[in-house]
C-alpha cells in the first residue's frame, strides 16, 4: 500500500470510528403575546429569543407576535397547545378555574417588589405547571411590578368599590371586586382607557407605569399609591414543537426557561412600572392617595375570603391548599420577596 492509498485508508477509517455530528436545521419559531410594542415586554422578548438564537447556535430563530396579532389575549394557552404559536404569553388568570393553583399568585397583597416576586413565585410554580398545564411544554413564570387602583372616583378604602364598574387583570380581583359590590369589566389592561371614557368602567387594577403608557392616567384622575396585586405570567412552549427539537436546542431553550430567566425577563417591565410611579406623583391633575396602615389592613381583610375560595377550587383538583399557600410564603421569604 502506497502512501497515498494509506492515508485514505486511515481516513476512511477515522470517518467510520468518529462520525461528524450534523449540523441542526434551522428552526423559526413563532412567539405570540397581547400587549402592544410599545410595552417593555417587547424589549424583554426580543432580549430573551436573541439569547436563545446565540444558545443554539443560531438554529433558533423567533419572531416576535405582539398586540394579539395571532390571537386574542384570553386564547393564547390553547394557542400555544394547538400550534397557532410556537410560544406564548399566558395570563392563567383570564380563565378562571382552568389553572387554580396558579391563581395562588394573583392574590393581593403577596408581593413587594416584582423582580423578587418573580424567583419567587416562578421556583414555587414550577412543581405544580407539569400537571396542571400539561397540554404544553411549560418554560417559565413571573410577575408584574405590583399593581395599584386607578378610577375616576375617588377611592381609599374597599367599601369604595360598591356601585364602581371595575376592569379586573384576572379572576382573582375579578372576584375581588364582586365581593365588594362592584361590576367587573373583563378586558386586557390597553383597552382600559376606551372602556373608561366610554363609561363602561370606572376604573382598572393596574402598574403606575402602565397607566401612563395606555393613557388611562389621563381618563382616571386618582390612584392608590400602594402595591396591591401583581398579574402573574406564564410562558409555555408548544409540546410537539418542543419535541421535535434537537437535543443541543432543547437545551438553548431550557437555559432561557430558568427561574434566572424569568428574573431577567420580568425586570425591564418591573423598571418602567417603578419609573412611572414618580412620573404621576409629580404629574398635574393626578390625585395619589397614600394609604395609612390602617387603610391597607382594611384592604388585607377584605381580600381574605378570596384565599379561602382559592383553598376550595385547588381542594376539588386534588392538591393541598395549605400545603401549597405555605410554599408560596416560603419562597416570598426566601427570596425576600413577601408583601
Amino acid at each position: 500500500m502506497n502512501a497515498r492509498h494509506f492515508a485514505a485508508a486511515a481516513l476512511l477509517a477515522l470517518s467510520v470510528s468518529s462520525p461528524v455530528a450534523a449540523a441542526d436545521s434551522s428552526v423559526t419559531l413563532r412567539l405570540s403575546y397581547f400587549l402592544p410594542p410599545s410595552h417593555p415586554l417587547q424589549r424583554s422578548f426580543q432580549e430573551w429569543v436573541a439569547g436563545i438564537e446565540k444558545a443554539s447556535d443560531g438554529t433558533l430563530k423567533t419572531t416576535v407576535f405582539p398586540a394579539e396579532q395571532l390571537g386574542k389575549a384570553f386564547d393564547h394557552y390553547d394557542m400555544a397547545r394547538d400550534g397557532i404559536a410556537d410560544i406564548a404569553l399566558v395570563g392563567p388568570g383570564y380563565q378562571p378555574g382552568r389553572f387554580p393553583v396558579a391563581g395562588a399568585a394573583d392574590l393581593p397583597f403577596l408581593y413587594n417588589d416584582g423582580k423578587k416576586g418573580t424567583a419567587a413565585v416562578d421556583a414555587w410554580y414550577r412543581k405544580y405547571a407539569p400537571a396542571e398545564m400539561k397540554d404544553v411544554h411549560f418554560c417559565l413564570g413571573f410577575i408584574q411590578e405590583p399593581a395599584t387602583f386607578f378610577s375616576r372616583k375617588k377611592t381609599v378604602l374597599p367599601d369604595d368599590i360598591k356601585g364602581q364598574k371595575v376592569r379586573s387583570p384576572g379572576a382573582v380581583m375579578a372576584n375581588l371586586v364582586t365581593d365588594l359590590g362592584g361590576t367587573n369589566v373583563s378586558a386586557p389592561p390597553q383597552q382600559s382607557r376606551e372602556l373608561i371614557e366610554r363609561g363602561v368602567a370606572d376604573g382598572t387594577f393596574v402598574p403606575q407605569g402602565s397607566a401612563v403608557l395606555f393613557g388611562i392616567d389621563k381618563v382616571a384622575k386618582y390612584h392608590i399609591d400602594a402595591k396591591m396585586n401583581a398579574w402573574f405570567g406564564t410562558v409555555v412552549i408548544n409540546a410537539s414543537k418542543y419535541a421535535a427539537l434537537s437535543p443541543s436546542q432543547k437545551k438553548a431553550l431550557d437555559e432561557n426557561c430558568s427561574a434566572e430567566a424569568a428574573v431577567r425577563l420580568a425586570t425591564p417591565w418591573a423598571d418602567f412600572e417603578v419609573a412611572g410611579r414618580e412620573k404621576l406623583i409629580k404629574q398635574p391633575g393626578q390625585e395619589t392617595i397614600a394609604l395609612t396602615q390602617a387603610q391597607i389592613e382594611a384592604w388585607r381583610k377584605a381580600a381574605l375570603p378570596l384565599v379561602a375560595a382559592w383553598s376550595a377550587t385547588v381542594r376539588k383538583v386534588g392538591v393541598d391548599p395549605d400545603k401549597a399557600m405555605q410554599e408560596l410564603k416560603d419562597s416570598l421569604k426566601s427570596y425576600e420577596a413577601a408583601y
